[in-house]
């Protein structure tokens, strides 16, 4: 992962609990993770979007 190993992963942790304090850090990483939710569902929706309107192409290719 971008080669960090623990060492450097561990830094960084505690790094942003020094930052941002023991209190927020779930409120931060809930917040992270419905980012990437949402950032997931919005990528499925494109592509599903696309696939309906090739379809809908070959379709009227067909007719």
């Amino acid at each position: 992962m971008f080669g960090l190993g623990p060492m450097e992963l561990t830094i960084i942790l505690i790094i942003i609990l020094i930052i941002f304090g023991a209190g927020r850090l779930p409120e931060i990483g809930s917040g992270i993770g419905k980012g990437i939710r949402n950032f997931k569902k919005s990528v499925s929706e494109t592509e599903n979007e696309k696939l309906d309107e090739t379809s809908k192409e070959d379709t009227k290719d067909d007719a």
